[in-house]
């Protein structure tokens, strides 16, 4: 899966970045590069996250599967 980056002009001279496909993921840096590196762990912790919702709600599950394009 590819994600897409979108960056624009924050206050103060911060850069403000949010993932497309996963709004509610957003950061802010000095740099692009401080941003990059925000960017990813506000990702890591979104998905932390999500990880612990999955296991919390793992006992009703009741199938798993890929999901694929029609």
């Amino acid at each position: 899966m590819e994600l897409t980056l979108t960056i624009l002009q924050g206050k103060n001279g911060y850069l403000v970045g949010r993932i497309k496909e996963i709004p509610s993921v957003m950061s802010q840096g000095k740099n692009e590069s401080d941003l990059k590196k925000n960017m990813l762990d506000a990702l890591n912790l979104y998905l932390d996250d999500v990880r612990e919702e999955y296991i919390a709600y793992k006992t009703s599950i009741i199938k798993e599967e890929p999901l694929t394009t029609i």
